[in-house]
């Protein structure tokens, strides 16, 4: 150990120049610091020294940078004033109250604000010591940097930033000393935080939906002293949050005055803190109790941000508080510089924003839809023939649908007005459906899902997993029934009114050349199955869309504007006005679904031909319509066309790609907005294929069993 002693004596002689590249270029850059230079070139040499740092290896470089300070005291002086400056010139309670929020209490103009930071330099020349954080800090990397250095490097960073604080403090407070020291713009940044999470309390979408007490567990003798009642309210904590902040700031400085600032707090300071502590858990408990409000009466996104905004001020506020009140703040100081970096880092990122406040409307809207599609899976042998006969009743709408797209296409339209008519007879053919309580097998998926995904609330057990495997089982079953019945209807009845069309009118309703185009078209050799896959996209936008709608619908109270609104109940009458409303409560997300499906498989493959796009629809229905529809145009001779049995092969594999696309992309989302890990996943794909394997037509028939 003494002979290590001296080399490193021996080392630290050795004059600069003539030490590896890395010392030399330490050494230049401890030398370039100025405290007099510009602001722009003071945080410049800052970004540099970090630099260097992490070139050097994050945790030798920073005990190599400490050890250099330590060792020259004129260097220590020169980087202790620049720190001093940058320090004075910088407004460091706004980093401190303001790092990692958003101006605005908006989720798009937070989503704008991280597109800018991603797309756009930021610049060094600023007051916002934000600004700079974020170009100090752009390595994911830095917060376990941080966490890895050890106890000896910290206490020598945290005598240069004392020696730096000491400097400070004669500018910062008329040449006199401030008896708080560092810990003045923490407390300032705790009063800018309390006001914002006042305000926020008090803001209408708060203040309307905070109607519940709150109690709070206070120090009983405190709370006598003080005249304070045990039971509070959210709107009591909003009130006093200030209040009690200034509270103690003054108890702060009064403690500091008298026995310095670096004295461990007084009883009474513990006692105001403690208090202030208990305000900001019912402030935050009153905030996240709204999440309840929202699942009940609809998810207002902007809401929610606002919910997780004031969360994270009160958790910043209790940060702030426990480094202020901590009698060794140094490893409090780097916990929370190192929750800085991760805010920092979440904020780069789009995803995150999208991933964390998407998650309660993709769980509502999965929910919705899952209401609905429970009427959508069988259990039973008399559910499946109720299914099969609901489905042919689908099956037979479907096929005047058939008729009225030739009928719309033989009108010549233009081709945005012709994929507007189109769009208009699917979703006029879809809305009949639905009133007539029939079934279109491919519009099952993407509502089924989610009900699917509603028995994953015990994927952990094998009684939840099996429970999980026999839903799997009556969806495939209610899917094959769904376009079993369709298809054994449309095909026929199409069949059915070209022959009475070449008996009535001595023609078909389609001529030749539309046969031929059909053939051409819904051919298995083209990109039928590209299209079919598409069309699955579009079906499950649809259930989005109304699941969308209806929350919606519901977050504005518009039944109970039916209901109750004067000029409503005046024009339809109370009885009328009321069973309206009720009407529009349960219809809502089935008009939305059917309506906005029918004009995207109408509209969307014209836009897509107008942007030089391969899209097209393939509907399982429409296209055995279609064919049937062209077979019977070309009379018996056509059993003998290839082209007609690549069309008949395409029909059960579009049938395939619709259903298996929609339903993959709804039971996604309805699998993520309830959290289902990883693992778990994997267990219940394999308990799929194993039921797969040992009963496969449990996926084709009900059992006999079931009545």
């Amino acid at each position: 150990m003494k002979r290590l002693s001296r080399i490193t004596q021996w080392w630290r002689r050795v004059p600069w120049w003539s030490r590896p590249g890395q010392d030399i270029e330490l050494l230049a850059l401890l030398d370039g610091a100025d405290p007099e230079a510009p602001q722009a070139v003071r945080h410049l040499w800052l970004i540099r020294v970090l630099g260097w740092v992490r070139r050097a290896g994050p945790v030798p470089g920073t005990r190599a940078l400490v050890a250099e300070l330590q060792h020259d005291l004129a260097r220590r002086a020169r980087v202790v004033s620049m720190l001093a400056s940058i320090w004075r010139d910088g407004d460091v309670a706004a980093l401190l109250a303001d790092f990692g929020f958003s101006p605005r209490t908006s989720f798009l103009n937070e989503l704008g604000e991280r597109l800018r930071r991603r797309m756009l330099p930021l610049s060094p020349d600023t007051d916002d010591l934000g600004t700079l954080f974020n170009l100090l800090f752009d390595d994911p990397a830095d917060a376990q940097w941080l966490a890895d250095l050890d106890e000896r490097t910290l206490n020598a960073i945290g005598e240069v930033w004392a020696d730096a604080m000491r400097e400070l403090d004669p500018a910062r407070c008329n040449g006199a000393a401030c008896p708080l020291g560092w810990r003045e713009p923490f407390h300032d940044a705790m009063l800018y935080l309390a006001t914002q999470i006042r305000a926020a309390g008090f803001s209408p979408a708060f203040r309307s939906r905070m109607g519940v007490r709150v109690d709070v567990d206070f120090d009983t003798k405190m709370a006598q002293a003080e005249g304070r009642s045990n039971e509070a309210t959210a709107r009591h904590a909003f009130r006093h949050l200030s209040q009690t902040t200034e509270r103690v700031h003054e108890l702060a400085l009064a403690h500091a005055e008298e026995a310095g600032p670096d004295a461990p707090p007084s009883a009474a300071l513990l006692h105001e803190a403690q208090y202030l502590r208990a305000l900001l858990d019912t402030c935050a408990s009153a905030a996240r109790g709204l999440h309840g409000h929202l699942e009940e009466h609809g998810i207002s996104m902007d809401l929610v941000f606002q919910i997780d905004q004031l969360c994270e001020r009160c958790r910043r506020m209790e940060r702030l508080l426990e480094a202020v009140l901590s009698p060794k703040p140094g490893p409090v100081l780097r916990r929370f510089l190192i929750e800085l970096l991760q805010v920092s880092e979440e904020r780069r990122s789009v995803r995150a924003l999208f991933t964390q406040h998407y998650s309660m409307l993709a769980r509502k809207v999965a929910e919705r839809s899952a209401e609905t599609g429970e009427h959508y899976i069988t259990r039973t042998r008399a559910e499946y023939r109720q299914m099969l006969r609901s489905a042919a009743g689908g099956g037979a709408v479907m096929a005047v649908t058939t008729f009225m797209k030739f009928v719309m296409l033989g009108l010549g339209l233009s081709p945005f007005w012709s994929g507007m008519a189109a769009g208009f007879n699917y979703a006029t053919s879809f809305v009949v459906v639905q009133w007539l309580h029939f079934t279109v097998a491919t519009k099952q998926p993407a509502m089924t899902a989610p009900a699917m995904a509603a028995k994953l609330e015990d994927t952990r057990s094998e009684a939840g997993v099996e429970s999980f495997v026999d839903e799997v089982a009556h969806l495939i079953r209610s899917q094959v029934a769904g376009i079993v019945g369709n298809l054994m209807v449309v095909a026929p009845l199409v069949l059915l009114v070209q022959l009475a069309a070449w008996w009535a009118l001595g023609a078909p309703l389609l001529s030749k050349e539309e046969a031929h185009h059909v053939f051409h078209n819904m051919t298995l050799l083209g990109p039928s199955l590209w299209y079919a896959a598409f069309t699955g996209v579009l079906l499950f936008s649809s259930s989005i869309i109304a699941g969308w709608v209806e929350n919606w619908f519901v977050l504005h109270r518009l039944d109970s504007a039916m209901r109750w609104n004067p000029r409503i109940r005046a024009r339809l009458g109370a009885h009328r006005a009321a069973r309206w409303a009720v009407w529009w409560r349960e219809n809502i997300s089935g008009l939305a679904a059917n309506i906005s499906l029918g004009f995207m498989l109408g509209v969307v493959p014209v836009v897509a031909s107008f942007l030089g796009l391969p899209l097209d629809i393939r509907h399982v229905t429409l296209s055995a319509g279609q064919t049937a529809a062209a077979a019977a145009t070309l009379g018996w001779d056509v059993i003998h066309n290839p082209q007609l049995w690549w069309c008949v092969a395409a029909v059960p594999l579009t049938g395939m790609l619709n259903v298996g696309v929609s339903f993959a992309l709804a039971l996604r989302v309805a699998v993520r907005s309830r959290g289902v890990r990883l693992v778990d996943r994997a267990r219940l794909w394999q308990a799929i294929r194993r039921r797969m394997w040992r009963q496969p037509l449990s996926f084709l028939l009900p059992p006999r069993s079931s009545s």
